[in-house]
């Protein structure tokens, strides 16, 4: 322990000889002249003599020490050694003295300095260490008189210890929001920072989590059991009530948390009264600096994606370039093939996979580019048939169970092409999950309706698998994001927002037990003779046309 450097020892006592005895007890002077003779003379009369003055040991710090004679200096000391950013590490305080007795000192002194490890040494437990704690915070010793001289030597070691383990952890969580670091990797991190963290402040429960705008609730991990005794409504109601802007810390009862753009960073201990104290600011600023360390390894990934899509978007441009000619010999051929009569119904379906295709390329590069979508009136039910006609047509998927509840002449207004291309997207992401599960009477429901007052159609696609796993439930719709698919891009799901988006609808996904996609889109309202969709003039033309 002889690197730390901070050492600096201040006593506050009445009482000259305590106040000079713990100098001695810390900084020892070195062995005067008759010190020695007497030792040269012990040596000759005794065969194994001992040292008068104890040798320090190489654990023990080399304390330097100021002295106060009442509440009032002491607290002076303090000031001007925190202006001068030189603050003392341990503070030993009697608790009875004239004027401030030694409470009343800590308290002004914890406005000052709340990082500093006070040690009480008095002759009378008139006080008890909760109240102790609960007025002067939690760094802080309890030591009554009489008191040996390693006992003293011990407790400041300890002091000192705790107090650069906390500087060091404070620093720590200093620097995590200007590291670079993956999404898993930052996790890995701040959850070991986190346990250290919870026990400087005394618990072994906690929970960090998330609360994303929409007030649902993710985890990004937690200490002990404490996520088991969460309750999500109250949750959501503490954070609601915290009048608080984007990026300040605050406390509301048990919970500590920072508002950001998307969501709330909150994190929330078993023992709520324990973070009332001057400890507070480290849990304070962690979560802060652990808001911006993910805000940034959220923009990293972000901007990861980008180059990615970029990189996607050129190969793409040549791959189709190169895939025209083949796909339009697919229509070439069926052509012919009819003209030599042989008709059939599978002919149309390889029109319209040979379709689909080019749909396919065209989708991901509308995707990369932002391109725009055209509207016009669809048929809910026949967009639908359409799109589980090429989903369940392209292999022999008979057992699946497909239970429609979609009402007749249900119309919207979007691009037929667009939402087909969700709508296989979604219903072949089912289909392959029941069949690679090998679910027992694999079933897809759809449904749809009207929301008037709403102007909005609701559809929800489920099916009875395994469900969405946790881990990546409220990231599925990000770019490159896939699971349990063998051959997936990991870009479906990212197009099929895109477009639900485009068309001023939402998108969302849950798991009850199996996947649930929930969708809205705007609803077109007919009448005898055109449709009119609302603040859209030019559904009049689209429909007439």
């Amino acid at each position: 322990m002889n690197d730390i450097t901070n050492t600096a020892v201040l006593v506050i006592d009445d009482e000259e000889l305590v106040r000079n005895n713990i100098e001695e007890i810390l900084v020892p002077q070195k062995s005067a002249p008759e010190d020695e003779q007497m030792r040269l003379a012990a040596s000759l009369l005794f065969d194994d003599p001992q040292p008068l003055l104890a040798p320090r040991t190489s654990n023990i710090p080399n304390f330097t020490v100021d002295k106060a004679a009442n509440g009032m200096e002491g607290l002076e000391m303090i000031k001007r050694a925190v202006a001068a950013g030189r603050p003392y590490a341990v503070i030993f305080l009697d608790m009875r003295m004239p004027g401030w007795d030694g409470l009343e000192t800590a308290i002004h002194i914890r406005k000052y300095d709340k990082k500093a490890e006070i040690i009480f040494v008095t002759a009378y437990s008139d006080r008890s260490l909760d109240e102790v704690i609960t007025q002067a915070g939690q760094n802080v010793g309890y030591h009554c008189k009489p008191y040996a001289a390693e006992e003293i030597i011990q407790l400041a070691t300890k002091a000192i210890a705790d107090y650069h383990k906390l500087r060091n952890l404070e620093e720590l969580i200093a620097d995590v929001s200007s590291i670079s670091l993956k999404g898993h990797q930052l996790t890995h991190l701040l959850q070991n920072i986190f346990q250290q963290l919870t026990m400087h402040l005394q618990t072994d429960m906690a929970l960090l989590g998330k609360l994303h705008e929409d007030f649902t609730y993710e985890k990004l991990f937690s200490i002990g059991t404490v996520e088991e005794s969460v309750n999500l409504e109250r949750l959501t109601a503490l954070v609601k009530s915290a009048a608080t802007s984007n990026e300040d810390v605050v406390q509301v009862e048990e919970l500590v948390l920072t508002r950001l753009d998307e969501y709330t960073l909150f994190a929330v201990l078993n023992k709520p009264e324990q973070i009332k104290t001057e400890k507070l600011y480290l849990l304070k600023l962690y979560v802060q600096n652990a808001a911006k360390a993910i805000r940034n390894a959220e923009l990293h990934e972000e901007l990861l994606q980008k180059e990615k899509l970029s990189a996607i978007g050129q190969a793409m441009s040549m791959i189709l370039h190169d895939l025209r000619a083949p796909l339009n010999n697919i229509k070439m051929m069926t052509m012919m093939l009819r003209q030599e009569n042989i008709q059939s119904e599978w002919l149309d379906l390889i029109d319209e996979c040979g379709l689909q295709a080019t749909h396919l390329f065209t989708d991901f590069l509308d995707f990369i580019k932002g391109a725009s979508i055209e509207k016009k009136v669809v048929d809910v039910s026949e967009l639908i048939e359409s799109s589980l006609q090429l989903v369940i047509g392209q292999s022999n998927r008979e057992s699946i169970v497909i239970q429609k509840d979609i009402p007749n002449k249900l119309m919207l207004w979007g691009d037929e092409n667009k939402l087909r291309r969700v709508f296989i997207n979604l219903l072949g992401n089912a289909v392959e999950i029941l069949e690679a599960y090998k679910i027992v009477g694999p079933k897809i429901v759809i449904t749809a309706w009207e929301e008037i007052q709403q102007g909005q159609i609701v559809l929800t696609i489920s099916d009875n698998g395994p469900g969405i796993p946790n881990d990546i439930l409220k990231t599925l719709f990000n770019p490159f994001v896939t699971r349990q698919k063998q051959n997936g891009t990991g870009l479906g799901l990212a197009i099929v927002k895109q477009y639900i988006n485009a068309h001023g609808g939402a998108i969302s996904v849950a798991n009850e037990p199996g996947a649930v996609f929930n969708i809205t889109l705007p609803m077109a309202i007919l009448s005898p003779r055109l449709s009119v969709v609302p603040s859209e003039i030019d559904a009049v033309a689209a429909y007439t046309d």
